[in-house]
C-alpha cells in the first residue's frame, strides 16, 4: 500500500480531490447563507416609504 502513495500521481489525485472538497464544503456554506439571507429579506414586509414618495421625475432640458 505505502509504494502505491510513492508516486507522484497519486498524491496529485489525492491532493485534487481533498481540494474538491474542500470547494464543495466552502459552496455549500454560501449556498446557505445566500437562502437563509433570502428567506428573511421575503419574510419581511416592504416598507412603504417608497410607494408614497415616489422618486421625482427629472427637469426636461430645453
Amino acid at each position: 500500500m505505502m509504494k502505491l502513495l510513492d508516486t507522484d500521481g497519486a498524491w496529485l489525485a489525492i491532493g485534487i480531490s481533498v481540494f474538491f472538497i474542500l470547494v464543495g464544503v466552502v459552496m455549500k456554506r454560501v449556498f446557505v447563507k445566500v437562502l437563509k439571507n433570502s428567506e428573511t429579506a421575503a419574510a419581511t414586509p416592504p416598507s412603504t416609504a417608497n410607494a408614497s414618495n415616489p422618486v421625482p421625475e427629472s427637469p426636461q432640458h430645453d
